[in-house]
């Protein structure tokens, strides 16, 4: 079954001064390594790239906006455009896979509750095979819980639509 690795909203927006990601340092290390796995056995990776309204800390065409530069995508990378939570919806995402046949993903990035939740639960429903990094996805504490409460809660949760691992335990190969 054909993998592909999908990298959501990690954009130099989610890393703002005084309002970094949780662990954000951490998030980015985890995802240079399942990149770098990725990238070993030519599995196709996915940036997703959101585009958020004028004056939102993703507002396209602004620094923001950018994927973060540690994380930069190669020529080979696909990046898809997005301006909901949901990665398929009104965007290429799905045809890109199916014309790759890729029947499984790997999920990634930002943010837990929102992006990363949404597009598990879509994948799944478009009977793609789901996995989730448990350590490569994160959010910002809310008023009621914290970041680490949100991503423990969505790696119980999305187990219902997902395989949920930590990175390390992640293969690319067949």
């Amino acid at each position: 079954m054909k993998k592909a690795l999908l990298v959501i909203d990690v954009q130099t927006g989610m890393y703002q001064e005084g309002n970094v990601v949780y662990k954000g340092e951490i998030l980015l290390e985890n995802l240079k390594n399942l990149i770098a796995k990725a990238r070993s056995t030519k599995t196709p990776i996915f940036f997703i790239q959101h585009n958020g309204p004028v004056g939102h800390p993703l507002e396209k065409g602004t620094l923001g906006w950018n994927i973060h530069p540690e994380i930069t995508p190669m020529n080979q990378d696909i990046i898809i455009q997005k301006t909901t939570p949901d990665s398929f919806f009104y965007t290429s995402l799905d045809d890109e896979l199916k014309k790759r046949e890729i029947k499984h993903l790997v999920i990634a990035g930002i943010q837990t509750e929102a992006c990363v939740d949404t597009t598990c639960r879509r994948a799944f429903s478009l009977e793609y095979k789901v996995t989730l990094a448990s350590d490569t996805h994160s959010t910002w504490d809310s008023l009621e819980i914290t970041a680490q409460q949100i991503i423990n809660h969505h790696n119980g949760v999305l187990r219902w639509f997902a395989d949920v691992y930590p990175s390390k335990e992640i293969t690319f190969n067949s």
